[in-house]
């Protein structure tokens, strides 16, 4: 049984763990600290030399890393993944989307608001203006979207959702106000109604 390597209250974890419930995909998982350095350490390095979780380790000794990478990877071949070309290069697009332009400010925001040590914080406290700037932005490009349409890519429920829903639906962790953002609320709602959808803190 594939390993996953992961910390619970990670978003980008998360993604991984809902597409594998969802997809039906047994997964062991292996947990790690959010502060005690495991990731950092010899044997993790050696699987993964960037340090970070997910981390997707197979029975055959070959290792998958980057959440997004991992997603495509499960659903390749799924009703997860659009079989028409187009429609796969639209789940590229929001994916990318959400790695360079939401995911950088409203995870960053969360962790450093909710997770992290007061005194570190204290240290970038004065980022958090530029983090819900861009972020807020991001939510903006979502709103537009899903105002016209239930899914981000192939017509829908996709790999995509999944990416873009991970950070999202916990936005509220960075200080962000979904409220203001309606359509992004509506779709939060069909992607939680979904079947074998799981919270992001129920265990596996």
């Amino acid at each position: 049984m594939p390993v996953l390597h992961q910390m619970q209250v990670s978003g980008n974890c998360y993604k991984v763990r809902l597409a594998a419930r969802q997809l039906g995909v047994e997964l062991t998982l292996k947990e790690y600290g959010l502060h005690d350095g495991a990731t950092r350490k010899l044997d993790f390095l050696s699987k993964n030399p960037n340090g970070r979780v997910p981390l997707l380790e197979f029975e055959d000794g070959r290792v998958l890393a980057e959440s997004d990478a991992i997603l495509w990877y499960l659903s390749e071949d799924t009703f997860l993944l659009p079989a028409d070309r187009w429609g796969r290069a639209e789940v590229l697009q929001w994916m990318f989307f959400e790695q360079y332009s939401h995911e950088p400010y409203i995870a960053v925001a969360r962790f450093w608001l909710s997770f992290a040590p007061k005194e570190e914080l204290e240290k970038r406290r004065h980022l958090i203006p530029d983090w819900h700037a861009k972020g807020n932005a991001a939510l903006g490009v979502m709103q537009t979207h899903l105002a016209r349409r239930d899914w981000f890519a192939g017509g829908g429920y996709s790999i995509a959702d999944i990416a873009l829903y991970s950070y999202t639906h916990c936005a509220a962790d960075g200080g962000f106000d979904l409220a203001a953002y309606p359509a992004v609320v509506a779709w939060l709602k069909r992607v939680g109604s979904q079947p074998g959808h799981v919270p992001l803190q129920v265990g596996w």
